[in-house]
């Protein structure tokens, strides 16, 4: 970038967050838009506005938070340094240099905004209104203490409010509503019934207001209009009215038939369909017409481009004319018919609607919930309120003077209605005059990618207009600022993107919206950059593909989708693997690669297993199914076996699960010649084994547990108290936390909102088919992230992968409204589409393709540095406007056709060359070292010409292999004593020894221990006595730690182990490093040497991951005997023993 770019890109962003003036900003991908939001928030505070009286709404909770975020640390940074470095702070916002005051405000603003209650005002507009509705209930007409709604809800409202609409159509089905129901119902199925109904429900404000005036019948008047349709028309008097003789040209037609006879095949095939049809009286005619159209009309019910053969045409061309006139005439009486049907399907499916609707609103009344739309629309009606808005008004904290609008371009109709409302004392009356006030959008139309949540770009662009019009109206100062200068992608990736959208049909969608198509400049000049377009990957013809393939059902296009699957993996691994550092010095990671798919599908699937497979960490793929989760699966099992005990699958699910770790053989040894069910068989058998009787207790207690206890405190405490979070993941590893946590806010949530009841918790989890929506943002760690689109959007990476560019979205809508909302056509198939639908159905996918194509902007602005376009296909040939095509054509001029080295070495694609638009700097980047041949090879050493032994690259998980080997820490029911005092001992020492007996019993006084008095004071002053022995001091010094948690791998005799344990106690000093754990007595003499057993295998184990850690240290072992209690040191050599 230029000096001269540089400074204008500054100057436009300081324009752009003048506090003096209103300012509407375009901007562009990467420009800055939030760094231009958070500058205008702090300059408005600089400039002396209370924090109270701003509001800035975002479109996301997330980026609400990052900029709350953001204001903070500024004004926390202006604050902490000294005067130097905020005088060049201020200067660099403002553009001026601070004078004393303006530092002093600086410095104070962040106490003014700690003290503020309820912080900031930055949030979403639906937060927004749900705050001013709950803080106004009886002014808005909405019950005090209504909740809003979430996905899940909703959609356990729908399903409610169905239910007892067929109920009540099962009572009188020749009712109006009953026959149109099953109207309706004869052009869906159930599942298509249930998402119309939710379609109903998203469009209710658009089906409310034409019902407003009447009924169905009344609605459907000004569609008869349009289609132009008397009210007596029917369909059926359509077709008897087209069969009449004296309606058509009886002779004519009669004469043409005679004539075609004598032409070709084709020509005598049809006469013979006409001769048919005439030949039949007009009742019967009725019944043939639908054959008789097939003289006239293809199979789709378009005019046939040829009604005759050259021959008949030429020689009597009479004939020609007189088939004309028919074809028009038998068109004319179809496409009637199609309005009529339309127009009776679209009537049903309105008194239909009318009906979901009132249920809904119902249903909303009596649990007192609200939806998202609901808090637009109640706000909207407050404002519009006589007389009630300046209160409202000046009761929000004083009223606001400056709304600040983020992502202005996703704003829906509805909300810019309350933004309206919010500021239409802005630019009116006497305040205009004498207060300050400001409206600031920010936004970039070329980014509108929501249409389905009523989203329209082009509102942008209007709104703009309004507000010019009102504040210059109001002689107040306005900005239009455009930010065009990206910070965030190199030269080459906007050079791409900026070829792509001003050359190619791609531009349609980003240059009809009142702009043409902004050129993005860059801010990293010079920084290395690569844009590559991969060859496709083909689908192999089924015969040519392996029997077991087509066997298991795999396709032509699967098994393309795996190949490319398989090649993206392997070029992740390479770039991960080189060492090749980023423009930013550090060495690409796999954070620093997202893939971006248009839509969920099976090459997600297929691509995350890939990854997976190959030991790269992967996240993403947006909401996950909560109980496809394996941990989840679990507890469900064990809630279902709760409930029903002699439930054998679920409780063999269980057994085997992580809370227990049961394997084949145990199921196999308790259930072979059971009588009864695996239950009777597992109590049978306790006395057998120690962990046998374990499971058999600690089920005993979860069912006795479970009478009482909520599903909540259930879950809770199996996961917490009773170590079941440490088990799964033990053995699942951190991908189980983000489920089990789900599981247990499900739990609450079901408990706030139902009776708590286990069965009915199960009945709701399996029903609303949770989803967890993951933010990549936080919990993906150092992993790929494999995103839609739609979620990717405002995320941003190094390197990004398009793979999904082939496939174009061919989708239209079942309901069709006319571009003034005025009317609605529901065409459940194409079959009853007249020319009026097929009209509203070409616009439905004109505006479907230019969000496909803005959604490919999106999807190339997620680029830092690396984009590589790739797809796969079938035998069908390429669509010219898919993303590949746009791309490939957008940028082939400037691009070079270029062999891949690392594609050449794959035989996944058909051929090696790509085509690639690289920066100089590329080379230098990521070809560090020359691929030349040196003039002579170094001869290879001796141990690289060795064929290496084969190796397990996947590390074990370091378990016991003694078949009978309990955990010493699972709560052993024979034996709580020693289980309890363990406990004690992992966390008594941690307080001052006078408050140790008073921690001490309120533990032990837990009713679910069932704890006699006698008993908890025998297990305290045990406790006690090993606290304060002497000799065992060692242990419990300062320095010590109780339950440390260890986890690593390490190699054994070639082997990879990867091993997880609780350190009992740990103590680090100087000299040296003191392992111990605390062994239980048992009765059992089988029972207490297996015990020891495992216990020195996991001593063995965990000594050498501490050594790991300190190397430099002296790392010795013991194991406290709880029963004695004793000390017993253990020798190196003998642990060494029993590692594998």
């Amino acid at each position: 970038m230029t000096i001269e770019s540089a400074a204008s890109s500054i100057n436009n962003q300081q324009l752009a967050s003048s506090p003096e003036a209103s300012a509407w900003v375009s901007a562009s991908a990467g420009t800055g838009k939030t760094k231009v939001l958070t500058d205008r928030i702090l300059r408005l505070m600089l400039e002396g506005v209370a924090p109270q009286r701003i509001l800035c709404l975002t479109f996301t909770r997330a980026a609400a938070a990052e900029m709350a975020n953001r204001v903070k640390n500024q004004l926390v940074n202006w604050q902490t340094v000294d005067d130097i470095e905020l005088v060049k702070n201020l200067g660099n916002l403002t553009g001026i240099s601070p004078d004393l005051p303006r530092m002093t405000r600086a410095r104070s603003l962040l106490e003014r905004v700690i003290r503020l209650p309820g912080g900031l005002r930055i949030q979403t507009i639906h937060s927004f209104c749900d705050s001013l509705l709950k803080r106004f209930p009886l002014e808005a007409n909405v019950a005090p203490g209504f909740s809003v709604m979430d996905e899940s809800t909703t959609s356990h409202l729908v399903d409610d409010v169905l239910t007892k609409l067929l109920s009540q159509v099962n009572h009188r089905p020749s009712s109006e509503l009953g026959k149109s129901l099953y109207k309706v119902a004869s052009h869906t199925n159930e599942v298509g019934f249930r998402d119309l109904a939710q379609q109903v429900i998203k469009h209710r404000i658009r089906i409310s207001n034409l019902l407003s005036t009447g009924d169905a019948k009344t609605a459907t008047c000004s569609m008869r209009s349009v289609l132009s349709i008397n009210d007596n028309d029917t369909a059926e008097n359509t077709i008897i009215d087209a069969c009449k003789n004296e309606l058509f040209d009886f002779s004519g037609i009669v004469h043409a038939a005679a004539m075609m006879s004598e032409g070709t095949k084709t020509d005598a095939f049809r006469a013979s369909v006409i001769t048919s049809w005439i030949d039949k009286s007009p009742k019967e005619r009725v019944l043939a017409f639908e054959e008789y159209n097939r003289a006239f009309l293809n199979n789709n019910g378009k005019p046939l481009a040829r009604l005759v053969g050259k021959t008949v045409r030429l020689s009597k061309p009479e004939v020609l004319k007189t088939l004309k006139r028919e074809q028009i005439r038998v068109f004319n009486t179809i496409d009637k018919c199609k309005k009529l049907n339309l127009l009776e399907v679209t009537a049903s499916l309105l008194t239909v609607s009318a009906a979901i609707l009132r249920g809904y609103e119902e249903a909303k009344t009596v649990h007192n919930k609200l939806d998202f739309d609901d808090l637009i629309l109640k706000s909207k009606s407050l404002f519009e309120t006589p007389d009630v808005t300046p209160w409202v008004l000046y009761k929000l904290d004083g009223g606001i003077d400056h709304i600040l609008i983020d992502e202005a371009q996703d704003t829906n109709p509805h909300q810019w209605d309350v933004i309206q409302a919010l500021s239409e004392e802005f630019f009116s009356g006497t305040t205009a005059k004498t207060e300050h006030r400001t409206i600031f959008s920010v936004g970039d139309p070329k980014q509108s990618i929501y249409s389905f949540q009523q989203v329209d770009p082009a509102a942008f662009w209007e709104m703009q207009t309004v507000f010019r019009t009102k504040a210059k109206g109001a002689l107040s100062r306005w900005n239009e600022v455009g930010l065009d200068i990206s910070y965030r992608s190199s030269p080459v990736i906007l050079e791409a993107i900026n070829l792509v959208f001003t050359h190619t049909a791609a531009g349609r969608g980003v240059r009809t919206m009142g702009e043409s198509m902004t050129q993005i400049k860059a801010a990293r000049a010079g920084h290395a950059g690569l844009v590559e377009v991969w060859p496709l990957i083909e689908g192999k013809p089924a015969d040519k593909m392996p029997a077991w393939d087509t066997a298991a059902g795999k396709t032509e296009t699967s098994a393309a989708h795996e190949r490319l699957a398989l090649l993206i993996t392997k070029k992740i691994s390479i770039l991960c693997s080189s060492g090749n550092p980023l423009p930013n010095g550090h060495a690409i990671r796999p954070q620093d690669i997202m893939i971006l798919v248009r839509r969920r599908s099976a090459f997600a699937t297929t691509l995350v297993k890939e990854l997976r497979t190959q030991g790269i960490p992967v996240s993403g793929l947006d909401p996950i199914a909560l109980t496809k989760h394996i941990a989840v699966m679990d507890l469900i099992s064990l809630a279902r076996f709760l409930l029903m005990p002699d439930d054998d699958l679920s409780l063999a699910e269980v057994l085997k699960s992580p809370l227990f770790e049961l394997d084949d053989d145990d199921l196999f040894a308790i259930s072979q010649h059971r009588q009864g069910s695996l239950w009777c068989a597992l109590r049978n058998h306790s006395n057998e084994r120690l962990v046998y009787r374990n499971a058999q207790a600690f089920l005993d207690q979860l069912i006795r547990r479970a009478e009482t206890a909520t599903p909540y405190e259930l879950f809770a405490e199996l996961l917490s108290v009773h170590g079941g979070r440490a088990a799964f993941l033990s053995r699942i590893g951190d991908d189980a936390t983000e489920p089990l946590n789900e599981f247990l806010s499900q739990a609450l949530t079901h408990q706030k909102a139902h009776v708590p009841s286990l069965q009915g918790f199960l009945d709701w989890l399996e029903h609303e088919k949770h989803a967890m929506n993951r933010d990549v943002n936080t919990t993906s760690g150092n992993a790929v992230r494999i995103l839609t689109v739609h979620g990717a959007k405002g995320l941003e990476a190094p390197i990004v992968f398009l793979p999904d560019t082939v496939q174009t979205p061919q989708e239209v809508p079942q309901l069709l409204w006319s571009e003034d909302y005025n009317y609605l056509l529901w065409t459940p198939n194409k079959r009853l589409a007249d020319n009026v639908a097929e009209n509203l159905i070409e616009r439905a996918a004109t505006l479907r393709d230019l969000e496909y194509h803005r959604l490919l902007y999106v999807a190339m602005t997620r680029a830092e540095n690396y984009l590589y376009i790739c797809g796969w296909k079938n035998h069908k040939s390429l669509n010219p406007g898919s993303w590949y095509n746009l791309i490939r054509t957008g940028i082939k001029a400037r691009a070079s056709i270029e062999k891949d080295s690392f594609l050449s070495t794959q035989n996944l694609a058909p051929n090696s060359n790509v085509l690639r638009l690289a920066a100089s700097k590329f080379e230098k980047t990521f070809k560090r070292q020359s691929l030349r041949k040196p003039e002579q090879l170094p001869s290879l050493p001796v141990w690289a010409r060795t064929t290496a032994t084969a190796q397990n690259l996947s590390p074990r998980v370091f378990t016991s292999r003694l078949p009978t080997v309990p955990d010493r820490r699972e709560i052993v029911i024979v034996d709580s004593t020693g289980a309890l005092v363990s406990k004690l001992l992992q966390w008594l020492p941690d307080y001052p020894a006078h408050k140790r007996p008073e921690q001490a019993r309120s533990f032990l006084a837990d009713p679910s221990l069932q704890l006699s008095h006698n008993r908890r004071k025998e297990i305290e002053l045990s406790a006690l006595k090993i606290l304060t022995a002497p000799s065992l001091n060692i242990i419990f010094v300062p320095e010590s730690r109780g339950a440390v948690k260890i986890s690593g791998n390490f190699t054994r005799a070639g082997v990879h182990y990867k091993f997880s344990d609780t350190i009992d106690r740990l103590v680090v000093k100087d000299e040296g490093i003191l392992l111990v754990n605390f062994i239980p007595g048992s009765d059992s003499p089988t029972d207490a040497s297996n015990i020891r057993h495992r216990a020195l295998m996991e001593m063995a184990a965990s000594q050498v991951l501490v050594k790991q850690i300190y190397s430099d240290r002296l790392i010795e072992c013991a194991f406290l005997l709880l029963r004695e209690p004793k000390l017993e040191q253990l020798p190196s050599s003998e642990l060494e023993k029993w590692l594998p």
